[in-house]
This record gives C-alpha cells, sequence and structure tokens, in this order.
C-alpha cells in the first residue's frame, strides 16, 4: 500500500522582529522551519530538532522556547524574537557586545541559542548568581565548551543593568 500523506495549509499571522508576516503554511511547519526556510531569517540554528540542544532558541511573546518543538501555527497572533530581531538597525544588543568582549563563543552554532536564552534571563531578573545564570542556560547546549566565557558575559551585561552586585 502507497503511503499518502494528507497536509492541511493554514495562513499564520505572526509579529517577527517588530514585522507583521502572514504565511500560507503546512500545518507541520515549526516555528524554527518558518523562520529559516520561509522568512530567510538564518540565525536561529537547527541542532538536534529535539529541543535537546537550545541551539534554536527563539522569544515567543517574551519568553524563550526551543523553536523545532513549536507549530508555527502556535504562533499565530503572537511576537517572536529571533537573533537578527535583537540589533535591526545594526547596533548590537548589549548581551551581544559582551559576549564578543568575552569570548562567548568558539565555533558559533550555539551562540544565538545562548544568547537568545541569556535575554530571558536578564529580562526575568533571574541572574543572581554564577549558579542561578549556569542553571537558567542548562538547556543551551555548547561542545566547545565556552561556558565560563557566556557566564561572563551574562553577568557583565547583568551588572550594567544592575542586577548583579
Amino acid at each position: 500500500m502507497e503511503n499518502i500523506r494528507f497536509t492541511a495549509t493554514t495562513t499564520v499571522d505572526v509579529h517577527v522582529n517588530g514585522q507583521t508576516r502572514r504565511l500560507e503554511l503546512d500545518g507541520q511547519v515549526t516555528l524554527l522551519d518558518m523562520l529559516r526556510d520561509h522568512l530567510g531569517l538564518p540565525g536561529t540554528k537547527k541542532g538536534c530538532d529535539q529541543g535537546a540542544c537550545g541551539a534554536c532558541t527563539v522569544l515567543l511573546d517574551g519568553k524563550r522556547v526551543v523553536s523545532c518543538l513549536i507549530l508555527a501555527a502556535q504562533c499565530d497572533g503572537k511576537q517572536v524574537t529571533t537573533i537578527e530581531g535583537l540589533a535591526p538597525e545594526g547596533e548590537l544588543h548589549p548581551l551581544q557586545e559582551a559576549f564578543i568582549r568575552h569570548d562567548g563563543f568558539q565555533c558559533g552554532f550555539c551562540t544565538a541559542g545562548q544568547i537568545m536564552s541569556a535575554v530571558a534571563l536578564l529580562d526575568e531578573k533571574r541572574a543572581g548568581s554564577d549558579a542561578e545564570i549556569g542553571e537558567f542556560m542548562s538547556g543551551n547546549l555548547c561542545r566547545c565548551g565556552a561556558y565560563p566565557n557566556i557566564v561572563a558575559a551574562i553577568r557583565e551585561t547583568a551588572r550594567q543593568d544592575g542586577e548583579l552586585r
């Protein structure tokens, strides 16, 4: 018997990095694939495609999510911020600047997801200590082992925001 796949399309109105976009998508398209393949935003990386590595982390209505586990249809009417949205006018976000100063990346593959998780950490005022930063960031993996530099960048940015002593 032949495998037949029935798919339904859906209209998604989503606000990505400050722009409202209307897309007709297969109902099985993930937020990650919508961003990369349909909107041309390559900063969000496809790592494990199982929600385990954090490379695809974006903000959905201000909260961090792994975009490979969210259907695009679930984002209808919602705000999505990707790494590209942190510097819309070319001026880097303070956290991006701190990542550069502290060499918080090596190969760079996980960097966008790390930064997006760290932005959420700072927005939620959860950078009270290095241990808290480590706990909050534990869903974002870095094969290069840049963790101490990532924590240093987050710590510096938190201090600038008055969050750390």
